[in-house]
């Protein structure tokens, strides 16, 4: 299958500079710019290629029969922004627990264009004591890489502005939609 979704990534015109072993056996996987829902497929297409089995937030409302099966077969993790839950506790737990999860966040949280961005990726990584692998998806140069891997400090306010600096060239599939 690995071969399948390989010739997919590429048959869209996209490639890597990401190699398997750079992706670390336990992380949060912040994903930016996030402005359209090729960017699932673009990088579920990418991450199934090189064998990887991430896991991803995704609207509860996506999660209806027959579909709810494919995509938490595919990882998908359903979370109701409606309700305030203890999604960053049971996140932090499942990295705890297993010795691989790789959890992929937006942290736009949506594609639409916002100013804020949420804050849940950078809190789950800094209480399961993993890093944040920085990682992008440029629709200009149609390549998926990573930055690097930040380890939080405990300093918000400051972590995030380093991140956000990451991420200042990269260009979205619609570009007027994202900011840092």
């Amino acid at each position: 299958m690995k071969k399948f979704y390989s010739f997919l990534f590429r048959s869209l015109g996209w490639s890597s500079s990401i190699k398997k072993e750079e992706i670390l056996p336990k992380c949060i996987i912040c994903v930016a710019p996030h402005t359209s829902n090729w960017d699932f497929v673009i990088g579920m297409l990418f991450y199934k290629s090189i064998g990887g089995k991430p896991h991803v937030l995704m609207k509860k409302s996506w999660f209806f029969f027959p579909f709810n099966y494919i995509l938490k077969a595919i990882g998908g993790i359903p979370v109701d922004r409606k309700k305030k839950t203890l999604l960053t506790g049971q996140m932090v737990d499942e990295l705890k627990k297993r010795k691989y999860f790789q959890l992929a966040i937006a942290p736009e949280g949506t594609r639409k264009k916002t100013t804020k961005w949420k804050s849940g990726f950078y809190y789950i990584a800094q209480e399961a004591c993993v890093p944040i692998t920085l990682a992008y998806l440029d629709y200009t140069k149609k390549i998926i890489g990573i930055f690097e891997n930040f380890i939080p400090t405990g300093d918000i306010t400051e972590d995030m502005n380093k991140i956000k600096q990451f991420y200042k060239n990269i260009s979205g599939k619609h570009p007027a939609k994202f900011t840092i």
